[in-house]
């Protein structure tokens, strides 16, 4: 991938071009910021800039990602990214690297296991690494969503950082870095992605998908700065949509206090894997945030979508100084308990009942 294919992020792209012909180059960064701001995205141009590189593939670019153990693998085989790298790679090709970690997930046809990157991977990555360069030049690994090794990996790679190879750069994309071990943290240089300015979102939107100046206007608006959010609300079935229609039905049934509603409500979402619970919540969020905002009447503050302000333009009213920030921390201690495991259908039931008391808080 070539710099200017990636979207916007021009000054995160100058101050990567910058350690590279200034001869500043370290040994390992880390990318930090949404995989839809394009952390993927800049990791592979970072890539091609060191190894020259013109082709699809090369011989000195190795990736890692996270893993699921698939019924075909035996008892003791450990997975790793060599078992999935044909499907990584016609991924890659297709969606081009602004992909979710659901895409991957599907194209690995993994069912409700949790994705890691095993110790197995971190010992394949250093053996790989070990070996003389295949052009005389860099080796570079790419570690997406490195936050998902589990620690005995991540323990092997902090070996691995600390005693690299000549010529060899690691470029950790990560999405949750306050996951990663502090020693690992320690021994990369840490660079933040941003979210994509409006103005290069909307003109991606125009050259990518054809669309018109107004429309892409509105959708890079709505999609706050990440490409994948934009694209998302292009389809008809997106999970935006679903989204939306599930907080609609929440927040009718908490001001009815109808519990019957409720529970069969928390039912449904409990059969969605975590992860899709996890941005559920966290689309929940912002739509608290956008109907608190909408009291203040000011379009240039509103960053939804027309179907979005069509239900906030009622329901904004109930969103107010008294409740908006308890609203916020018990949407974000669903969040966390998702996260640990607790029981989906109590953490999503016991959040609409105490939402019955907050959102008639005036």
């Amino acid at each position: 991938m070539q710099w200017n294919e990636v979207i916007g992020q021009q000054e995160v792209k100058d101050r990567l071009m910058g350690l590279v012909h200034g001869g500043r180059m370290p040994h390992a960064l880390m990318l930090c910021g949404d995989t839809g701001y394009g952390t993927l995205a800049l990791a592979t141009a970072l890539a091609t800039e060191l190894l020259h590189k013109t082709t699809d593939y090369h011989p000195d670019l190795h990736f890692s990602f996270p893993t699921v153990k698939t019924p075909s693998m035996g008892g003791e085989h450990k997975p790793v990214s060599d078992d999935f790298i044909r499907d990584w790679h016609e991924l890659i090709k297709r969606e081009g690297p602004y992909i979710t970690l659901d895409q991957w997930m599907e194209a690995m046809k993994a069912t409700t296991q949790q994705a890691i990157i095993t110790a197995a991977e971190s010992d394949e990555l250093a053996k790989k690494l070990s070996l003389k360069s295949s052009q005389g030049g860099y080796k570079v690994a790419i570690i997406w969503l490195a936050e998902r090794m589990n620690d005995e990996s991540a323990n092997k790679i902090l070996k691995t950082l600390e005693e690299p190879s000549e010529q060899t750069v690691f470029i950790l994309c990560v999405e949750r870095p306050e996951r990663l071990l502090e020693t690992i943290r320690s021994r990369v240089q840490r660079i933040d992605v941003p979210k994509i300015d409006s103005a290069s979102l909307e003109k991606a939107l125009m050259e990518k998908r054809g669309l018109e100046a107004g429309v892409a206007h509105k959708l890079s608006r709505a999609a706050d700065g990440n490409w994948l959010a934009a694209i998302e609300q292009l389809s008809p079935d997106s999970e935006q949509m679903l989204f939306l229609d599930l907080f609609k039905m929440l927040m009718r049934q908490v001001y009815a206090k109808d519990v019957r509603g409720m529970k069969k409500w928390s039912e449904t979402v409990a059969g969605f894997g975590r992860e899709k619970q996890k941005r559920l919540l966290t689309y929940f969020l912002r739509m608290v945030r956008e109907a608190f905002v909408s009291n203040f009447r000011n379009p240039e503050l509103s960053y939804m979508t027309a179907e979005e302000e069509m239900f906030v333009s009622k329901f904004g009213r109930f969103i107010n100084e008294a409740n908006v920030i308890d609203i916020n921390s018990l949407l974000e201690l669903a969040i966390r308990d998702i996260s640990q495991n607790t029981n989906q259908k109590i953490v999503f039931f016991d959040t609409a009942l105490r939402l019955t008391v907050l959102l008639l808080r005036k």
